[in-house]
C-alpha cells in the first residue's frame, strides 16, 4: 500500500514538472515572438524615419545652352512706341515703289502658316549674330577684333534687340566661317581650307562661357554639303552649336569660288536636317538650327524639299548687301514668299545704305527670327 501511495505521487510529480516545462517553453516561445514582432516594429519605425529624413530625388530640368539677354527695364516694344503713320511710312527711296515691303508692327517670326514642332531657341527667342573669319578682317566683324572686344560688342548689339522687342529676348551668337573657299584646289582638291580646330575650340569655349551659341558656317567649294556637316561633326554634337550653309560658295567640278555664282540644291540641304535630326535623336541633343544663305535666286533652288523636323529649326537668310530698300524687297521674295519657317537677315556694317536699326529689322513681316552682322 505505501508503495502504490509512493507510486502515484510520484506519478502526480511528473506529470505537474511535464506541465510546467511545457508552460515555460509556450512562455519562451512566447516571448521570442513578442521580441521579434517588437524589433521589426522598431525595424519598421527606423525605416519610416530614414524614409522620411532622405526624400525622392527628382530628376533635374535639362538646362538651355544659351543665356538670352534680358530687356532693360521700362523697354517697350515698337508696337506701344511707334505710331501707325510711323509704322506705314518706311524711309525707303520712292524709285522701288510696290516692289518695295512696307514696314508692319513687330511680331510672329514664323512665316505664314509656318510651325515649329522642336523646342529649340528660335520658338521664343531672336538670334544675333556676328560673322566673320578669325584669321581675316575682309571677311567680317569677327576677324576685326580680339575675342573677348568681340564678345561684348556683340552682346552691346544683341541687347538692342531684347529691347526693341522686350517679349521675345534675343540670345548672341558667333557665326563662324569653318571651311573657308578657296580659287585653287585646297584640301583633298576640293577647293576650300578647313579652319583650324584649335580656333574652332576656342570660339564653342567662348560662346559657352557667355551663354551664346555658335554656328559653324560651310563654304563648300566642290565638297557636297553632308560631307561637310560630317567634317565638323564632333563640335556639331555639343548642346550649343548649330549649322550654316553659305550656297554661293559651293560650285561643280571645273568651276573656281568667287569667280562663277555657286549653286545648291534644296534636296541637300534637307540631306543635312535628316542627319542633325538624327544626331539630335542618337545623343539627347538639344534641338539644332539649319541656316541658309542666299542673296541671289540661283544660289539656292529646290527651295520646297527644305523641310523642318521635330529636332531641326530651318532659317532661310537673305544676305544680299546694299541700298537698304532693295534688301527690304529681296527680303519679301526670298523669305516671305519662299521659307518653310523662319527668316533671317543679315546687314553690313561697312557696305548698307543706310544700315537699318533694330526696330527697322524687327518690324519686317516676317520679324526675322535671326539677324546677323558682318
Amino acid at each position: 500500500m505505501k508503495k502504490l501511495i509512493l507510486l502515484a505521487f510520484a506519478v502526480l510529480l511528473a506529470l505537474f514538472l511535464a506541465a510546467c516545462s511545457n508552460s515555460s517553453t509556450e512562455d519562451g516561445e512566447n516571448n521570442e515572438k513578442e521580441n521579434a514582432a517588437s524589433q521589426d516594429n522598431t525595424k519598421d519605425e527606423d525605416n519610416e524615419k530614414e524614409e522620411a529624413k532622405i526624400p525622392e530625388e527628382e530628376e533635374p530640368e535639362p538646362q538651355d545652352p544659351y543665356k538670352p539677354l534680358e530687356p532693360a527695364e521700362g523697354a517697350q516694344s515698337i508696337q506701344e512706341t511707334w505710331t501707325e503713320e510711323e509704322l506705314a511710312n518706311m524711309p525707303v527711296p520712292e524709285a522701288y515703289g510696290d516692289q518695295v515691303q512696307r514696314m508692319v508692327p513687330a511680331g510672329e517670326t514664323l512665316v505664314k502658316d509656318g510651325e515649329d514642332l522642336t523646342d529649340g531657341p528660335l520658338k521664343n527667342h531672336r538670334l544675333v549674330a556676328y560673322y566673320g573669319h578669325p584669321n581675316s578682317s575682309n571677311m567680317g566683324i569677327l576677324g576685326e577684333m580680339e575675342p573677348e572686344a568681340f564678345m561684348e560688342k556683340l552682346k552691346e548689339q544683341t541687347q538692342a534687340y531684347s529691347d526693341a522687342d522686350p517679349d521675345r529676348p534675343a540670345i548672341p551668337m558667333i557665326e563662324l566661317i569653318t571651311t573657308v573657299a578657296q580659287r585653287s584646289p585646297a584640301t583633298d582638291g576640293k577647293f576650300y581650307h578647313m579652319t583650324p580646330s584649335d580656333k574652332i575650340d576656342e570660339y564653342a569655349k567662348l560662346a559657352e562661357e557667355n551663354g551664346a551659341l555658335l554656328m559653324l558656317d560651310v563654304q563648300l567649294g566642290t565638297d557636297s554639303v553632308l560631307n561637310q556637316v560630317k567634317l565638323i561633326e564632333k563640335w556639331l554634337q555639343l548642346p550649343h552649336v548649330h549649322l550654316a550653309i553659305d550656297t554661293e560658295f559651293s560650285v561643280e567640278e571645273g568651276e573656281i569660288p568667287g569667280t562663277v555664282l555657286g549653286q545648291v540644291n534644296g534636296s541637300e540641304v534637307q540631306e543635312a536636317v535628316d542627319y542633325l535630326t538624327d544626331m539630335v535623336e542618337e545623343h539627347d541633343l538639344p534641338d539644332k538650327i539649319v541656316l541658309v544663305h542666299q542673296f541671289m535666286d540661283e544660289a539656292l533652288t529646290n527651295k520646297e524639299a527644305i523641310q523642318p523636323t521635330e529636332n531641326v529649326e530651318v532659317v532661310l537668310n537673305f544676305d544680299g548687301w546694299g541700298y537698304s530698300a532693295a534688301k527690304i524687297s529681296n527680303y519679301r521674295r526670298f523669305v516671305r514668299n519662299e521659307t518653310s519657317q523662319y527668316g533671317g537677315f543679315k546687314i553690313f556694317y561697312k557696305k548698307d545704305e543706310p544700315i537699318l536699326t533694330p526696330e527697322e529689322v524687327i518690324a519686317l513681316d516676317p520679324s526675322p527670327a535671326v539677324v546677323n552682322y558682318q
